[in-house]
């Protein structure tokens, strides 16, 4: 009997995947599974159908230096703010503009004093530009 050398099976030079695919993908789901669901809610009363009343809208202006405006008159000091939430009917609604420039504090000032007094129809205007 004569025995024949064979050629020898040679090394295989290229990396096998699937395992590197497979734990890529066990670590994918591990992600997705284990981040947060994202809740980005905000409260807000919408309007609701039915009888529409007349409402007075009042305008509120925040200048770029934190100056209040009411109706065109400048408030003398926030408690003057304050009386005139007070005096508003809960019907009425309030058109808050501000200036691009005006600080962020007195805005949100103005919308929690708003928001204390019970002023349920607030109007953010003039943000079109800043879009």
């Amino acid at each position: 009997m004569r025995f024949q050398r064979t050629q020898e099976a040679e090394p295989l030079n290229q990396l096998n995947m699937t395992p590197l695919i497979d734990v890529m993908l066990v670590l994918i789901i591990m992600l997705i599974v284990t981040i947060p669901k994202a809740h980005h809610s905000i409260g807000m009363d919408m309007p609701r159908g039915g009888v529409a009343t007349q409402t007075v809208a009042q305008t509120l202006e925040v200048d770029f230096d934190g100056t209040l405006w009411w109706n065109g008159a400048q408030l003398a000091s926030r408690a003057a703010l304050e009386e005139k939430f007070t005096s508003l009917a809960s019907d009425d609604s309030v058109q808050l503009r501000s200036n691009g420039l005006a600080p962020y504090s007195v805005v949100a000032g103005v919308l929690s004093s708003a928001q204390r007094h019970g002023i349920r129809n607030i109007a953010l205007i003039g943000n079109e530009r800043f879009q």
